[in-house]
Parts: C-alpha cells; structure tokens; sequence
C-alpha cells in the first residue's frame, strides 16, 4: 500500500498478475498459489471473480458472459467465441449477475487468509477486455468503426458490473484492483488513439474513477507498445501502471522519468527473453538493473514484465526473487 502510494517502504515489494501452475509445483512441490506467495516471500496475491463454466468438452467452456473458451498450459484461458455479434444481439443478452452468492468466493479466501499480512488484489476491468470477448475479437475491432453504438453498449454493460461488483468487495474488505484490459500489440495498439480517445476513454475515466470513489488503490495493467496512449491512460486516478514491456520497447528509465512522479511503476523483467531463455546470471544483472532504475524515490514494486507463464525457468524465477530480496532494501 505505501509503494503504491509512492511513500517510503522499507523493501521494494513485489507480485505477480499470473504465476504458472508448473512454475510453482517446481519451485514448491504440491503448493497452490496462496501457499506459494507464503512460502517465496511473495508481497501480494491476485485473485479472480469466480465464475461458473458450462464445459462443451474436456477444454472448451462456456462461461457466464457467454464467452466460449479454452483451457491452455497457462493460467488464462483463450477465448474462441462470443455471443454477440450485432446490433440486434444486444437485445437479448444478460450480462452475469455480479451479486451471485458465488461471486466473491476466492477473495473471500485470499481475505480470510492473508488477514493484511499480504496484499490482495482483484483483478476486475476497466473497457476493453470484456466488449471484446463478449464480441469476437475481430468482428470487435470493425465494430469499433461500423458499429460504435453496440460496442458502447457493451462498454456500459460491463462496466456496471465491475463497478457493483467492485463495491461488494469493497464491503468485504479488499482494498487494491488491478484492471487487467490490454489495449496494445507490441508494435502499438488494436485500435487508433482517435477511437481510444472518443469511444473509450470517457468509459475509461468513469470506471477508474468510480473504483478510486470507492476508496481502492488501482493498478492498471496494459502490456504491448502503450506510447501513443499512455497520457490517456493515465488521465484517470490511477495509482500505479503495470508493465513497461521490454519486447514491445518500452523502457523502464523512460517511464520513471516521466511518470514517476505520478504513479506508481510495477515491472519489469522480461519474462519474453530473460525469465524464458536467460540463465541465472542473466536475471540477476537484469533485476538489479531494474532495481536500480526503479528504486529511487519509492513509488516501484519490481515483477516480471507480463506474468510468470508456463515457459518461465523456475529457477529464473527464484533467482530474481533472491536478488530483490538481498538488493531491494531501502537503507
């Protein structure tokens, strides 16, 4: 809480968006992820809303936005279809009920667990990730030029349901969301700034502000090359932003430089090269650079630059964990 409030800490403390099943079974055999983050050290969990899923075969499932999916290696799984995809859909379809008794499950856990001695974070949207579910992908981003009435429908419709859901967390004692919508390939975004600017940025600011008028700390997460849109990302109470992203160019000194001041950085070791294909040696001069580019002035929480997926070496893992807790402590 004080890194993402950019106050003095006495480590820089550290999380991560995902962490892969095979990942912790190697480092902490027969662990689940709420027995890992205890056992490593680790400063926080991220938690999910809980959903129920109609399975279609042994990996595709239905879930309650009517998105199909499919279960993969790692720990997101890929959506294949959606159940809307023109204007006369929208009539016709619910969105989940976020106030089912279920909902709220494995917060309820993670809360009951950690007890503020762990940082728990929901992960819940902001405007992007849902629409585009809900609509295929493809058809989503056409939709965004041909049909820009339906896909503000569907911005409304999801960003209602966070917000609800958002306050029932709230009430049950979470304090920090973290908004996972990736707006950007690693050459620049799906979509152009003009459309961000007029179509989902007025979505955007109301559903980070409606979090922040709550009381939450949030965390914004977009990966992928972000430069044409960060000022926009950033014109809405946000406490932190997650990740500057290697692969796609993004540099860490660049956005300490210029953001640092204004929000909390999470990042930034790159889990596409270095955690993947590295060796030892390498992670360990890559996070003591990070370290230190990060550190000064506070307002830093060090993590891998996407997640710890399935590809990651363990002892890669470990190893940047180790290095942040010999070399990220504040004197």
């Amino acid at each position: 809480m004080l890194a993402l409030a950019r106050r003095p800490v006495d480590r820089v403390p550290t999380f991560e968006w995902e962490i892969s099943r095979n990942v912790i079974e190697a480092l902490t055999p027969g662990a689940g992820v709420f027995d890992f983050v205890e056992q490593m050290g680790i400063d926080g969990v991220v938690v999910h809303l809980d959903y129920k899923k109609n399975f279609i075969d042994t990996v595709t499932y239905k879930d309650e936005w009517g998105v199909t999916k499919k279960k993969t290696a790692e720990e997101y799984d890929v959506p294949v279809d959606g159940p809307v995809r023109k204007p006369a859909d929208i009539e016709h379809y619910a969105a989940p009920d976020p106030d089912a008794s279920y909902r709220l499950d494995t917060l309820k856990k993670a809360l009951d667990r950690f007890k503020g001695d762990r940082a728990v974070i929901l992960h819940l949207n902001d405007v992007f990730s849902l629409p585009s579910r809900i609509m295929p992908l493809e058809e989503f981003l056409m939709a965004i030029y041909t049909e820009p009435e339906l896909v503000e429908q569907l911005i409304a419709v999801t960003v209602d349901f966070n917000i609800r859901a958002a306050k029932r967390a709230w009430d049950m004692g979470l304090r920090i969301v973290m908004t996972g919508d990736d707006y950007c390939y690693s050459t620049g975004p799906m979509l152009s700034p003009d459309a961000f600017r007029n179509l989902f940025h007025p979505w955007y600011k109301k559903v980070m502000a409606a979090y922040k008028d709550i009381g939450f700390m949030v965390i914004k997460h977009t990966d992928g090359n972000v430069l044409s849109l960060i000022d926009m990302v950033l014109d809405a109470p946000v406490d932190c932003y997650d990740p500057m992203e290697p692969a796609a160019g993004m540099e860490l000194s660049y956005f300490k430089e210029k953001y640092g001041s204004r929000v909390c950085l999470k990042g930034n070791v790159d889990c596409a090269q270095t955690l993947t294909f590295g060796s030892v040696e390498d992670t360990v001069k890559e996070t003591k650079e990070c370290l230190r580019i990060g550190m000064p002035g506070y307002g830093y929480i060090l993590s891998s630059s996407n997640s710890i997926h399935s590809s990651v070496k363990p002892g890669n893992y470990k190893a940047m964990l180790d290095t942040l807790f010999e070399f990220g402590v504040y004197t």
